[in-house]
């Protein structure tokens, strides 16, 4: 699942690149994906981009004031070709489906999940998009406060994990970096919200902020194709059961409850006392 330091860096490449640049056609392949309806990608010909926007885990594309907003959903991803004759699939596998064709080369959107996750939207705002009008403060954003995250967490008795992840108190973290933020803070990710005191909530809120902000500078300028293997070969414990742990003498393994979907070290993360 791309989340806000992927999706960050490109939506950076997509505004260097389509900025200025005319929509000649679009092809969808797979019609689902479209969510919009009656309104479809069509509408987007012949309009120039003049903005790339990132929304938590969203891009939303201005094409002079009709929008293509995208949803990556579990498993979506984007391509980039400046090759006009593209391909039926992305370097990975993942099925395109969908083209947007510009002046200077082909947008795909992928997806590659037993399911389809990826949401397109032609819209006239962003947050007619119902996932982005929901979404809570930007995590990955460098203003995000410990007082921001005092109020997502609030006084809820909800475990750690599942509260960083969840998109409409703070906006950008998935699975991944939710496992990444707790094993750096220290907290067990089942742990609630409720019982972290001042210091443990401090102790979060710098995790949060050197990991995310060290995930967005180091993708950026990484080639779309490569962001998935420059997020895995980063990460410290998340997707690497049985592993060593890279800080102490423990071994990482599957967060209870998750069936192998998260990560954490029970030495370094032990139950709330």
């Amino acid at each position: 699942m791309p989340e806000a330091p992927e999706v960050e860096a490109l939506t950076l490449f997509l505004r260097e690149r389509l900025t200025g640049q005319a929509v000649r056609a679009v092809e969808v392949v797979e019609f689902r994906a479209v969510k919009s309806r009656p309104r479809s990608l069509d509408e987007l010909v012949g309009r120039t981009v003049t903005e790339v926007v990132r929304y938590g885990k969203h891009i939303d594309i201005d094409l002079e004031g009709t929008h293509l907003g995208i949803g990556f959903g579990r498993a979506g991803w984007a391509t980039w070709t400046d090759d006009a004759m593209a391909s039926d699939s992305s370097p990975d596998g993942a099925a395109v489906i969908a083209r947007v064709r510009f002046d200077g080369g082909v947008l795909g959107i992928t997806d590659a999940g037993d399911w389809l996750s990826v949401q397109l939207h032609v819209i006239d705002d962003p947050r007619e998009v119902p996932s982005v009008a929901k979404l809570g403060p930007d995590a990955a954003d460098p203003g995000f406060s410990r007082d921001d995250l005092a109020r997502a967490l609030g006084t809820r008795r909800k475990q750690l994990k599942s509260l960083l992840q969840e998109q409409e108190s703070l906006a950008g973290i998935g699975n991944a970096y939710s496992d990444e933020i707790l094993y750096v803070a220290r907290l067990s990710p089942v742990a609630h919200a409720a019982a972290l005191t001042d210091g443990e909530i401090t102790r979060l809120h710098e995790a949060l902020r050197s990991v995310l902000d060290e995930a967005v500078a180091s993708r950026r300028g990484v080639p779309i194709a490569d962001q998935k293997a420059a997020k895995v070969a980063a990460m410290r414990v998340h997707g690497r059961t049985g592993e060593p742990c890279p800080d102490g003498d423990g071994v990482v393994e599957d967060i209870p409850g998750t069936k192998g979907g998260g990560q954490y070290c029970p030495a370094c993360q032990p139950p709330h006392a």
